[in-house]
């Protein structure tokens, strides 16, 4: 199928992802028709594979592309020498970053169960890496006496947890500020720790 009148490749292949992106959080991925996708980007439907492979693809991608830029904006965030800077540096930016994307966060987990075995596991890949700059923190701080965590597998677990959950209430001009929630939360990270 030809492309629409003024399709340009670089402006359609992102829209097409904004709007899987959109749809997917908004209904689920099962829901979600590929017809649906190119309504959304005035397309006709066909036009969507010059763009993916098949629904399963988009999402892959989606998925991967999120945990590629979380671990690159990772790598470039200003962190500290000690392992307690370092802490502090990974809890506000855990929160900074996931409430400026709280669609692809919400695919990011909530979608894992929809992809194929070999997607799951390149996902999980990426997630495993961004838990273990979390993870290594935390044995730093073991080994400099200034973090305790009796198991750091499960505290790393549980602190990112407890700092994604963030986007499940966090409301734009609610009562308290993005600021004063990440200090509110960096209080009861250092608290989990012993620090």
């Amino acid at each position: 199928m030809a492309r629409k009148t003024g399709s340009h490749s670089e402006i359609t292949g992102p829209k097409v992802r904004e709007a899987a992106l959109s749809l997917f959080a908004q209904h689920g991925f099962a829901a979600v028709s590929m017809r649906q996708i190119a309504a959304k980007v005035g397309v006709q439907a066909g036009a969507l594979y010059l763009y993916t492979k098949d629904k399963q693809s988009l999402l892959y991608d989606l998925m991967q592309a999120h945990m590629d830029e979380l671990l690159a904006a990772w790598a470039d965030e200003p962190k500290g020498d000690s392992a307690l800077s370092r802490l502090e540096a990974f809890a506000r930016f855990h929160i900074r970053f996931h409430l400026e994307r709280p669609d692809a966060v919400f695919i990011a987990y909530m979608e894992l169960r929809n992809l194929s075995d070999e997607n799951f596991a390149a996902v999980e890949a990426l997630r495993r890496r961004y838990e273990g700059e979390l993870e290594a923190i935390l044995r730093a701080g073991q080994a400099e006496g200034a973090i305790t965590a009796p198991d750091v597998r499960l505290t790393t677990m549980a602190l990112i947890a407890m700092l994604t959950g963030v986007n499940t209430w966090y409301r734009e001009g609610g009562r308290l500020s993005r600021d004063a929630v990440a200090d509110i939360y960096w209080d009861m990270v250092r608290g989990a720790v012993g620090a």
